[in-house]
């Protein structure tokens, strides 16, 4: 799929153009048909209408043809663009057109392990993350958008909120104690350090590395997964906000 996903490109662009890969597939832990495939795109010029119309109808082409085009997310960046972490840029995520912002996770996943499908080098083209961004954007992540999704019980009875609600905690505890970025495959194994209930943390490993995950016949237990989620959860995110906002 990324080859054709290349080739479009390269009609519905009419500039020179870098393609790299950061998340799961850059990172070793991708998981076909449950990973998301997370792409940033760097053009040499501003998108117009016109290339967002063209980019628009190539991911709609590819999701109409391809079943793994559904988790195919990509970010375009114009090459003039690429020093603000909070300039939103135009996006294809979730089967969808929208702008938002490439985050100093991203960028710093980018210059980690990114990995370059098609043109220029991450280093050299897109600015560096230092330490202090790094480590305020992910406190203020935890603490305005996670910590207030919690007041928001619903959203806890689906696998995608437990999932990436402990992944996000998770990673963020290794970030913002030792400066580097674990796979969501490590992230289970600190979750297990953070005493996060196992129940749960068993569930999550199912259902992404299982060969054929096995059907819960328990109905209650998305009820009781996310009680036991947001009992360990929301004093985890207290403690990791507070801890690390008293650093400095």
């Amino acid at each position: 799929m990324l080859c054709g996903f290349l080739a479009g490109l390269r009609e519905a662009l009419t500039a020179p153009f870098s393609l790299w890969a950061h998340g799961s597939l850059a990172g070793g832990d991708y998981q076909e048909g449950r990973s998301d495939l997370d792409l940033i795109a760097v053009v040499a010029r501003p998108l117009t209408s016109d290339d967002e119309a063209r980019l628009t109808a190539l991911h709609e082409g590819l999701d109409a043809a391809l079943p793994l085009a559904a988790h195919l997310h990509c970010s375009y960046l114009a090459l003039g663009d690429l020093d603000d972490p909070a300039r939103p840029h135009f996006t294809w995520a979730h089967r969808e057109p929208f702008t938002r912002t490439v985050t100093p996770i991203t960028r710093r996943e980018l210059h980690a392990f990114g990995l370059v499908l098609h043109g220029d080098p991450v280093e050299g083209t897109l600015p560096p993350v230092d330490d202090r961004t790094l480590k305020q954007y992910i406190l203020a992540d935890l603490a305005e958008y996670w910590r207030p999704a919690t007041q928001r019980r619903e959203l806890w009875l689906e696998d995608i909120w437990v999932d990436l609600g402990l992944m996000v905690l998770a990673r963020s505890t290794v970030t913002l104690r030792e400066g580097t970025l674990p796979s969501k495959a490590e992230a289970l194994t600190v979750l297990a350090e953070l005493d996060a209930p196992a129940e749960v943390v068993a569930d999550v490993r199912r259902r992404r590395y299982d060969a054929a995950p096995a059907t819960v016949a328990d109905p209650g237990w998305p009820e009781r997964r996310a009680a036991l989620t947001l009992d360990w959860l929301v004093p985890a995110l207290d403690r990791t906000v507070a801890g690390h906002s008293a650093d400095g």
